[in-house]
């Protein structure tokens, strides 16, 4: 599925990919997305789908890094989890941006 860039969004930095198995400390849940907490993974404050992490662990490979982009621009979605898109931009660059700020094509 494609979608378009409708607000601008500027992500909060990149991170490196966590391997499952990987401890969460787990924090506060979020108050603006239902379903995703804020956490410590590897001394790195971010967030994380609570459905990736079971008894303090990561179940999956997870690279919390968002997608900095422009409106108009293209992004092919790989997955949807929570009311966030995990999509590939067109420069082939893979991340996280809000369901909020895309509309699909």
């Amino acid at each position: 599925m494609k979608v378009r860039v409708v607000t601008k969004h500027e992500g909060e930095g990149e991170f490196p990919t966590f391997a499952a198995g990987t401890p969460v400390e787990m924090g506060a849940d979020c108050t603006h997305f239902a379903g995703w907490s804020a956490c410590v993974i590897d001394g790195r404050d971010t967030y994380v789908p609570r459905i990736y992490v079971e008894n303090g662990k990561l179940t999956k490979n997870y690279n919390p890094t968002e997608l900095v982009q422009e409106v108009g621009d293209i992004l092919s979605v790989d997955e949807i989890v929570y009311a966030w898109v995990v999509a590939t931009n067109e420069k082939g660059v893979k991340g996280w941006i809000p369901a909020e700020v895309v509309t699909s094509v």
